[in-house]
């Protein structure tokens, strides 16, 4: 069965019951949207802040392929297991976006028999967090045309303004626009564009607020341009727009509760990529999970390069996280892409290219144990056509490098699939205490942060900028030079090439562009020629979702 058929003959419990019987929570805490999904108030978040937290196991992966890798599945799975062996664990997890459900995933909810449910409602709308985020955002963009055709009080330079408009769809024609066309009754012209919801900096804010309070404060710094004099920032909360934004968010801002196959509650809210964001779910979430949970397994975006050390040097060093324990999740058929075997063969064993491609695991490994200072399960996520001598030379490698490596069943089976992994990942998190390191301190200068996650994450051997990122940079770090760095750079690959596999070393990693996200308290830094608007594929996986009169939905995976 197809990853959607499995979902639909799910028997799910209702949310309200649930939440009730496996963490004593009262209905009246309790914002249902139907049965199966529910938001939690940020009265009784509020009211948890006594209890002791629990344990946080970080699920990442290696550099993303076409032939996948299972980090979303693994997660669940992982938490299913947890469960299955005593271990009472909540999964938290970040929100689907339209642009990628429609374009090349098809969804984002696991797959098999390690999914959230109700499939659809997440994979679609869900509670309606995104639109929320995305009004909110658009809502800025408009006081800040209205404020300069009546009159521009505030002198800002319709040239330098910063903040774009945000669709939660992959559509490259919105890239680069232009506003104000049809004369004085529309406003004035100027050059626009869009971002793809995900990336916008009012998504950002979201995820790393830790109150309502904390939220208005976030939005009302975001600059949205400067004045005439090219160097005087204009805030979002000059035009007194921080209140009606936050007004927006009222119900995005709090978690939502879903269920997994398996009837084992999960939270999963917010959803900023890791490519072009810094790809966690909302630190509310993880915080409230850890604790109502003795266990929290959470996820970050694409391979340990991006989603990892941005969980890291983002979410945990402005929230005080401190995660006990890594699963890197990789697959068969993923390294012997990343050694070179086209996609149409993966299936076919081939020793020579998964010895070759392994390289690609080995970096992320050392970035995880050395550079993150955290202690490390491998996870082979099994696909039926992996043979017993390519699973033999994995756990091999793994091991001679002094790494526990599990082979994990738990697509096919669920939990049951995924036992080993959870006893080889909660035997560390029991037994050992991380020395949990950050990639850079924090007093580096904004371009030595750059430097350092190019080079010791991504082994570049130099990074490059144009005279104006670097001066631009320089007059940064008076008022910002404490920020973390969020890299916009490609999944695919740890350089700026997404064709170049496997680990390349010595590259040479270019900073086109930076930006200022203010309000959610970090730089960010394009490599390449990275987009902050995704465009579809030539065949999308819209093409493939449909709906019978029956209201039943295919084509989601």
């Amino acid at each position: 069965m197809s990853d959607i058929e499995i979902a639909q003959q799910a028997n799910m419990k209702p949310i309200i019951g649930l939440v009730k019987e496996q963490y004593g929570i009262d209905a009246e805490h309790l914002d249902p949207y139907g049965h199966y999904k529910a938001k939690m108030s940020l009265e009784y978040v509020n009211s948890l802040s006594d209890k002791e937290d629990g344990k946080l196991i970080l699920v990442t992966a290696i550099s993303p392929t076409p032939a996948g890798e299972g980090k979303t599945t693994t997660t669940v799975g992982l938490g299913d297991a947890m469960n299955r062996i005593g271990k009472k664990t909540m999964m938290c997890l970040r929100e689907p976006s339209l642009g990628p459900c429609f374009g090349v995933k098809g969804g984002a909810a696991g797959g098999g028999y390690s999914q959230v449910v109700p499939m659809e409602d997440i994979n679609l709308h869900f509670t309606g967090d995104f639109h929320a985020i995305g009004v909110a955002h658009n809502l800025l963009s408009a006081l800040i045309d209205n404020h300069i055709n009546h009159g521009n009080d505030l002198d800002i330079d319709p040239r330098r303004i910063q903040w774009k408009r945000v669709v939660d769809m992959n559509d490259r024609a919105l890239r680069n626009i232009v506003v104000g066309m049809g004369g004085p009754a529309n406003g004035y012209l100027r050059e626009d564009g869009y971002d793809i919801v995900v990336a916008s900096e009012v998504m950002a804010i979201l995820c790393l607020a830790t109150s309502r309070a904390d939220l208005k404060e976030r939005l009302g710094r975001i600059v949205i341009g400067y004045k005439s004099d090219r160097v005087t920032p204009v805030y979002a909360r000059d035009l007194n727009a921080q209140g009606s934004m936050a007004a927006l968010l009222k119900d995005a801002i709090k978690p939502n509760l879903v269920q997994t196959l398996e009837n084992n509650i999960a939270i999963i809210h917010g959803g900023p990529f890791a490519n072009i964001a810094h790809g966690c779910n909302t630190v509310s979430a993880t915080k409230t999970a850890l604790k109502l949970a003795d266990y929290v397994v959470t996820e970050a975006g694409f391979g340990a390069d991006l989603g990892a050390e941005k969980f890291i040097d983002i979410k945990c060093r402005m929230a005080g996280l401190k995660p006990s324990a890594v699963v890197l999740v990789a697959t068969v058929r993923a390294l012997k892409f990343h050694g070179g075997v086209v996609k149409e063969e993966l299936n076919q064993e081939n020793l020579a290219a998964l010895e070759q491609g392994f390289e690609n695991l080995e970096r992320h490994l050392h970035n995880i144990t050395h550079h993150y200072g955290l202690p490390c399960v491998v996870c082979i996520n099994h696909f039926t056509f992996d043979t017993d001598a390519e699973i033999a030379l994995l756990k091999n490698k793994c091991e001679a490098l002094g790494a526990k490596c599990v082979v994990s069943k738990h697509w096919a089976n669920g939990g049951a699939g995924a036992e080993e992994l959870a006893h080889a990942v909660s035997d560390i998190v029991d037994n050992r205490e991380p020395e949990f390191n950050y990639v850079y301190d924090e007093n580096l200068s904004l371009w030595e942060k750059i430097e350092a996650i190019a080079t010791k994450l991504y082994g570049a051997g130099s990074v490059t900028a144009n005279p104006k990122v670097k001066a631009q940079l320089a007059a940064w770090n008076a008022d910002y030079g404490k920020f973390p760095i969020c890299m916009a750079k490609t999944q695919m690959s740890f350089t700026t090439n997404p064709n170049a596999k496997g680990a390349p070393s010595g590259h040479v990693v270019e900073i086109s562009d930076v930006r200022l996200a203010n309000g959610a308290g970090f730089i960010v830094a394009i490599a390449g020629d990275m987009m902050t608007m995704p465009g579809l594929p030539k065949v999308p996986a819209a093409e493939r979702i449909d709906i019978d009169d029956n209201g039943k939905i295919t084509g989601l995976f």
